[in-house]
């Protein structure tokens, strides 16, 4: 983890609103990640455009926070876009498309407990 970035705590009551909104956005995209990886407990879309539409409302406040509502945009546009180019592969060949969605699903539980950790040590995370 060398390419996180250290910052000073803040006190800020701005700043702690924004932590425990990133801390309700982590948990609804930890539920999606472990129910992505565990077969047979998707918890549905639902969460994640919630979860989704907190961090694109709450990216632009410019706190060392944007970084994680930006690293949780991204993470879900990759891995969005990286089960719709694997999809194909559930059609041809069922045990690679289930290998793939299964490291995708993985990769995409890897981020967000990752951005959780950083979160938690009130560290920015690389743009």
């Amino acid at each position: 983890m060398s390419d996180v970035i250290d910052v000073e705590d803040a006190d800020s009551q701005k700043a702690q609103d924004l932590k425990s909104i990133g801390w309700v956005s982590y948990i609804l995209h930890l539920i999606v990640a472990v129910g992505a990886v565990i077969p047979g407990t998707q918890p549905g879309v639902a969460l994640l455009i919630v979860a989704l539409v907190i961090d694109l409302v709450k990216k632009g406040e410019g706190t060392w926070q944007a970084s994680h509502f930006s690293w949780r945009i991204r993470t879900v546009i990759w891995a969005a876009i990286l089960y719709l180019v694997t999809a194909p592969l559930w059609l041809a060949f069922l045990v690679p498309g289930m290998m793939a969605w299964i490291a995708i699903s993985i990769w995409f539980l890897y981020r967000i407990v990752r951005g959780m950790v950083a979160m938690n040590a009130n560290q920015a995370l690389p743009r």
